[in-house]
């Protein structure tokens, strides 16, 4: 395979029919020629032409026989998950991380950056290129079998020109309309693709339950800010802007406190559930003389970061329990309002405030099903990410991936 474009992925797979038969198998670990056909509703003829086309090209495997029903035994099919590699790339507030993966989605490789005051966008382009190198060299892969390379980053962005535009809150200066997937492609020689990153940690958790039945998903990233994104019938859902942060604006109470941004809403949901948020209310406390462990951990308040509040829950300090619990009856408050909008089946909890214990998810979950409309005959699940901080990498990865299938 020789270094390819975006549309030239599209065309590695000739025609819409092998298409849907190669999606799904990629849905399923194995599957069975008969299943294929009653799935498909192709005739015999159609089908093994196309399944020996996808497997002369090296895209799928036989991969022995299934149980026999009367007849000869069915062969089985499955994904090839070496015919390609794709790198993911999460560029984040407080970290950037690169995967190296395979079709499959096993992860062959990763390195973290933490996102530092010189962190800036040529400093860590500059890693990232030197880094993908060094896998490529590392695991003997030529990079003709690099299929691309995904971004998912903080919003907003332009994902169809490939632009980081103004985000928030980044240490490093320079963090303004980054032709990010440009840049990359350029010094990779690799096609690149970018989203928001929460558009693409949800494709990975619906892609790792691609065999269940959930058909409308909904993603919620909890941290420095809180950001969502929505999977309906496999597909993201779009607006005309890009979405990503806009859910941290929900207005929770109209004469609230103000943002830290001037342009931002009064009593904004990410003002009262956030790393931000939290640490606030904790180093407020601090200031008042409040009875706590954190007072053994710094030596003044305007020093207490969120990894210093985690210790302290650890230890269950009423003050830390006091104050996340009011952070995720906030949240769970804004996530009852999506509910009510928005009526997913399952619901995705993600980012640092989830991954702190499970104090904040149960209380923001029970908030949200008492505050849901038509509960109980409308119920949702609620799950964290299953790949965690992994999420957003590993979607990028996904997004690239997925352009086998488009049309």
């Amino acid at each position: 395979m020789s270094h390819l474009d975006l549309v030239e992925i599209k065309e590695l797979i000739s025609n819409r029919k092998a298409k849907e038969i190669y999606e799904r198998i990629c849905r399923q670990a194995t599957v069975s020629k008969t299943d294929l056909l009653d799935q498909s509703g192709m005739t015999v003829s159609t089908l093994t032409r196309l399944l020996d086309e996808l497997t002369s090209q090296g895209l799928i495997l036989e991969s022995g026989f299934g149980v026999s029903t009367g007849g000869r035994r069915p062969i089985l099919y499955e994904k090839n998950p070496k015919f390609a590699y794709v790198w993911g790339l999460e560029i984040s507030r407080t970290l950037s991380k690169l995967v190296l993966v395979d079709l499959g989605m096993n992860k062959i490789d990763s390195r973290i950056w933490e996102m530092t005051p010189e962190m800036t966008p040529d400093a860590l382009i500059t890693l990232i290129v030197s880094e993908a190198e060094r896998m490529l060299t590392e695991h003997k892969l030529d990079k003709s079998l690099i299929l691309g390379l995904g971004i998912g980053a903080v919003g907003p962005v332009d994902r169809l020109a490939g632009v980081i535009l103004e985000p928030s809150y980044f240490l490093a200066n320079g963090w303004k309309n980054v032709e990010v997937c440009r840049i990359l492609s350029d010094r990779l020689g690799v096609p690149a693709l970018l989203d928001n990153g929460a558009n693409t940690a949800i494709l990975a958790e619906s892609w790792i339950q691609r065999s269940q039945s959930f058909k409308h998903l909904l993603y919620i990233h909890a941290g420095i800010g809180v950001r969502s994104s929505m999977v309906s019938e496999g597909k993201v859902l779009y607006g005309a802007v890009d979405m990503e942060g806009s859910i941290g604006q929900m207005i929770i109470q109209t004469d609230g406190v103000p943002h830290r941004d001037a342009s931002g809403n009064y009593g904004a949901l990410e003002s009262y559930a956030s790393l931000y948020a939290i640490e606030k209310a904790a180093r407020s406390a601090l200031k008042k003389g409040r009875a706590t462990v954190l007072t053994h951990f710094v030596e003044s308040p305007e020093q207490l970061k969120y990894v210093h509040v985690l210790e302290a829950l650890k230890k269950n300090d009423p003050l830390v329990v006091e104050i996340i619990t009011e952070a995720a009856t906030y949240f769970g408050i804004g996530l009852a309002n999506l509910l009510n909008m928005l009526h997913p089946e399952k619901v995705i909890l993600g980012g640092p405030l989830l991954a702190g214990g499970d104090l904040f998810f149960q209380t923001a979950t029970q908030v949200a099903i008492r505050k849901t409309y038509y509960y109980p005959s409308y119920q949702v699940v609620f799950s964290k990410g299953q790949l965690g901080e992994e999420a957003l990498a590993m979607g990028a990865a996904v997004m690239v991936m997925n352009q086998l299938v488009k049309y």
